[in-house]
């Protein structure tokens, strides 16, 4: 047996691919620089940039005030000015602090001088519940990024994914918001050790199958992975793509596979109502309507602030079971 045929592929959790995604960012480009709320000592509150403070300073690695809406501000002018700033808002509970700079500069700052500059800044924030931090530092607010025109939006749900999307989007002359989980933060995949890049605006088939589609966004394509184990035993053969980019969307990926099963479910963690699967949905109805043999289903939480309690934030999430008795439901199995 050679050697090359034992060699098994590198295995790395989802903090350190982190890690290792905006480290290699960093040397691509002596112009990039990462800034927030406790990045550099602290290696941030989660530490997925433990080790880069020391490694290229505190000209590079900047430790802010804070002041959400200064650092979009930081990025918008350094970006336009060119540098390639990766800028960190702790959770994404905190665009509010920072929406007007969001919105009305770092979106639309490239089209309003009519491309004559680019603005080639990377954001990196945390989504999602699951570790009990309550209200205002659980929310799902991807929607709300994905309907302003000039924001590209990423919510990489594995550690091969999530590092390879901060590199591409440090490599974009465009705002990328990178959407990270902060409850996958142990789950280990495989992760190259050289640099690379996913493709933005490309949706991934995480698994195939014949007569049924589930579109799961961010964690849920874990949770969607799991519900067909569950619904393999009632003989339901289940494709699951994982969007990878919400903005701009893959369209044609997920009307390919509802061209083929017939039916889709969609399932984010966010809220329900008004959330990025209403879109998915439309597109779906409105594209591939004659090929459906059941509504277009969809899967969320609740119309509520996120609990705090344990047991009922466990209650309020998307779970593999939940998106298995929607499937059933949408196929008219009991």
């Amino acid at each position: 047996m050679t050697a090359e045929a034992t060699t098994e592929a590198r295995q790395l959790p989802y903090i350190l691919a982190i890690t290792e995604g905006v480290r290699q960012s960093l040397q691509e480009y002596d112009t990039s620089f990462l800034a927030g709320e406790d990045v550099g000592l602290a290696g941030s509150v989660f530490r997925i940039y433990k080790g880069l403070y020391a490694e290229f300073g505190p000209e590079r690695v900047i430790d802010s005030p804070i002041s959400e809406s200064g650092l979009i501000g930081l990025g918008v002018g350094a970006g336009a000015t060119g540098l390639r700033p990766m800028i960190d808002i702790m959770f994404s509970d905190f665009i509010g602090e920072c929406m007007d700079e969001i919105a009305n500069q770092l979106a639309k700052t490239r089209y309003m001088f009519g491309g004559k500059t680019t603005l080639p800044v990377t954001v990196l924030t945390m989504g999602g519940g699951g570790i009990n931090l309550a209200a205002q530092h659980s929310q799902s607010l991807e929607a709300w990024l994905c309907h302003i025109p000039g924001l590209k939006v990423m919510m990489p749900a594995t550690p091969h994914d999530v590092k390879g999307a901060i590199i591409a989007a440090n490599r974009d002359e465009n705002p990328v918001f990178v959407i990270m989980n902060k409850a996958s933060l142990g789950i280990t995949g495989e992760v190259p050790e050289e640099p690379y890049a996913v493709n933005i605006g490309e949706a991934i088939v995480r698994r195939e199958g014949s007569n049924f589609t589930i579109v799961a966004i961010g964690r849920m394509m874990h949770e969607a992975m799991t519900a067909t184990e569950i619904l393999e035993k009632d003989g339901i053969d289940v494709e699951v793509i994982d969007p990878l980019t919400l903005q701009p969307l893959d369209t044609e990926t997920i009307l390919t596979s509802v061209r083929k099963t017939h039916r889709a479910l969609v399932v984010h963690e966010a809220v329900r109502f008004g959330g990025i699967g209403a879109e998915i949905a439309a597109q779906i109805q409105e594209n591939a309507f004659d090929d459906l043999d059941a509504p277009v289903g969809r899967i969320g939480a609740p119309f509520s602030p996120v609990p705090f309690s344990p047991p009922l934030e466990q209650a309020y999430l998307p779970n593999a079971q939940k998106i298995a008795d929607g499937v059933k439901d949408l196929i008219g199995l009991d």
